[in-house]
């Protein structure tokens, strides 16, 4: 068995086995508390530029379903897991772990003690780090580990973003939704294509006037990777929907958009929220969601308490921050989580009925 070494920007090197193609991946690290889904995880787009770690131990036991990815190829740079399983049980998958980072050129490493790993993520913080199965000499990796950039200030939605716009959905539905793809997941596509939207999804920098001229009902802003406050082009599309006040929907990164472009701050979170299982307070209905997440970055909840036209309209009911907000004297709402879930619950998919409501008429109801 080939072997594999995770060095971590603070000096910490595990040593274990490899697995998907030989090379080496480097990139922030963070894990996810999935115990299902991996490979939405590996799929979305909102990954791109980290290194994964799984805290379910066994990775690959159900195989790989074509249907099932968020993207057209792996976004994360790499993975590490406790237990990489070639062999799967499911008689309707197509591929096994294996095969699908070989086809998708990723590398793996497992065998490692990724419970002492998340531990030293949740109490150090994100940090970049580096797998290598082609060189094991700790020295040398170090320096190449000093070359990745830092994702704070880093902008790649626009590396994940498509290169030409594309239609989804059926073209004879009345409601009309112009996505801004910032790295956007099959399933919040096909979650506004089963409300009736039919959606005409746009590369990230395209601009206002060239989105306006289709005609749309509404505009929504997509998740994605990076740092919001990187994305200046983004910031500027909202503002500019923001004055003509066309009703406006953003996830994850979408939220970040709409929360700078109304003079909020972001910040880099500690370890961010990754998982499937994040309690999320309602505000408006004081009703308890168990949603889906997947952000490194949040907004600041003092840079709300003093704007007099934003609405906080969700809060995580773990460490209480913002998970939602809403724009008071404008048709516009976010929420930081994921309502199409894909993996996850469907506790919050009420949200894409809001955002048909919110195109017939002024006001957000719940």
């Amino acid at each position: 068995m080939e072997k594999a070494v995770l060095l971590l920007d603070d000096g910490s090197v595990y040593h274990g086995k490899a697995a998907g193609v030989k090379g080496i991946a480097t990139g922030e690290i963070c894990f996810n508390t999935g115990m299902t889904g991996y490979q939405e995880v590996f799929t979305d787009p909102s990954y791109f530029g980290q290194i994964m770690v799984t805290t379910n131990v066994h990775i690959g036991n159900y195989g790989i379903k074509n249907l099932e990815g968020q993207s057209e190829s792996v976004k994360i740079n790499g993975l590490v897991c406790r237990s990489f399983n070639e062999r799967f049980s499911r008689k309707l998958a197509d591929a096994s772990i294996q095969e699908y980072f070989e086809s998708n050129n990723t590398v793996a490493i497992y065998d490692v003690d990724t419970r002492t790993i998340v531990k030293k993520i949740r109490t150090q913080g994100a940090m970049n780090a580096i797998i290598s199965t082609d060189i094991q000499d700790v020295e040398v990796l170090k320096a190449k580990l000093k070359e990745v950039p830092n994702m704070d200030g880093l902008e790649l939605a626009s590396k994940v973003s498509t290169n030409a716009a594309y239609y989804f959905g059926d073209p004879h539905n009345a409601v009309k939704v112009a996505v801004m793809d910032y790295g956007v997941k099959k399933s919040i596509l096909q979650c506004m294509a089963d409300e009736g939207f039919y959606l005409k999804v746009f590369p990230a920098h395209t601009t206002y006037e060239e989105v306006k001229k289709w005609g749309s009902d509404g505009i929504f802003l997509s998740n994605g990777p990076g740092d919001p406050s990187a994305m200046q082009y983004a910031i500027d599309f909202a503002k500019e929907v923001l004055k003509e006040d066309i009703p406006l929907f953003g996830i994850c990164l979408g939220h970040q958009i709409l929360a700078l472009a109304n003079g909020l701050e972001t910040y880099k979170m500690k370890h961010g929220h990754r998982g499937l299982n994040h309690p999320v307070k309602n505000m408006l209905t004081s009703k308890c969601e168990i949603t889906s997440q997947n952000h490194g970055f949040g907004v600041k909840a003092e840079s709300i308490n003093a704007h007099p036209d934003i609405e906080v309209t969700h809060i995580n009911l773990n460490d209480d921050t913002v998970e939602g907000i809403k724009v008071k004297s404008k048709k516009a709402f976010s929420v930081q989580y994921h309502p199409e879930a894909s993996p996850g619950p469907h506790d919050a998919r009420y949200l894409f009925k809001e955002f048909s409501n919110l195109m017939q008429t002024q006001t957000i109801t719940s």
